[in-house]
């Protein structure tokens, strides 16, 4: 039962930034769009809503990333450049 519990939550620390990035993707999205539709709604884009989705959408791919290198680089799949430095005694 444990190890089921540990890797739900594994899946879960993925998913939840993933809907941040997709949330924050379509949020750019959104505010691109609206300066395309008729000029009495909305003339011009939307900055706060494209900057707030821009800072999830980073955020999102940034940590999904980050996992994803530190998970390689702690099985040895990253290229030499990116392997853990040895300690010299």
């Amino acid at each position: 039962m444990k190890d089921k519990l540990q890797r739900f939550i594994a899946v879960m620390l993925l998913v939840i930034p993933g809907f941040f990035a997709t949330y924050g993707f379509l949020a750019m999205k959104d505010a691109w769009f609206a300066q395309f539709g008729p000029p009495e709604t909305n003339p011009h884009i939307l900055w706060g809503k494209f900057v707030i989705g821009f800072i999830l959408f980073v955020a999102g791919v940034a940590f999904i990333g980050g996992w994803i290198f530190y998970r390689d680089r702690k099985r040895n799949y990253v290229a030499p450049r990116f392997r853990a430095k040895k300690k010299r005694r």
